[in-house]
């Protein structure tokens, strides 16, 4: 959890998240508050609790995910329902198509999608996939010694991530 000040007026916005991604979860002028619900939220006080007990809290599917231990297939479904990451959906619906690569925790920027195999761990087990040109994609073991973009055609997309993250 992060918390961090408004520059203009006595504000307190609170923040969750995993390594490399987060997102704001509410504020409030209400520093004791604020450390009332940090509290809540370290003893393992329930998602519906919390939500009850702190209205300036605004929990969403993704943070529910996290509480209930789903993350990954609750960015899947934002990943492949928004607008915003419609570029990207033929790369996010060839990865989301394989049973095993729909367990690993999606996270889309600069137009490449990074699996992480643990979203609770930033170094965990990733790679990341850039769509190169129509029908190739470049594949990287992220964190292997010397590792290097690998282009890879359609067909052989998902054999070549999956072959990447079994690697230890």
């Amino acid at each position: 959890m992060t918390v961090g000040l408004a520059a203009d007026k006595r504000l307190f916005r609170l923040g969750t998240g995993i390594p490399d991604y987060a997102w704001a979860i509410g504020a409030t002028d209400d520093l004791g508050l604020l450390v009332e619900a940090v509290a809540a939220w370290r003893q393992g006080v329930s998602f519906d609790a919390l939500r009850a007990r702190f209205e300036f809290l605004d929990l969403d599917e993704l943070t529910g995910a996290l509480d209930n231990g789903e993350p990954a297939r609750t960015q899947w479904s934002h990943l492949l329902s928004s607008d915003f990451y419609r570029p990207q959906w033929n790369l996010l619906r060839r990865l989301h198509s394989d049973e095993a690569l729909r367990g690993f925790f999606p996270v889309l920027s600069h137009s490449a999608v990074r699996l992480r195999a643990d979203p609770l761990d930033a170094v965990s087990r990733q790679v990341k996939v850039a769509e190169a040109d129509a029908g190739r994609y470049e594949v990287l073991r992220v964190g292997a010694p010397e590792a290097a973009w690998v282009e890879v055609p359609a067909a052989d997309l998902v054999a070549c991530v999956r072959a990447f993250l079994a690697e230890r």
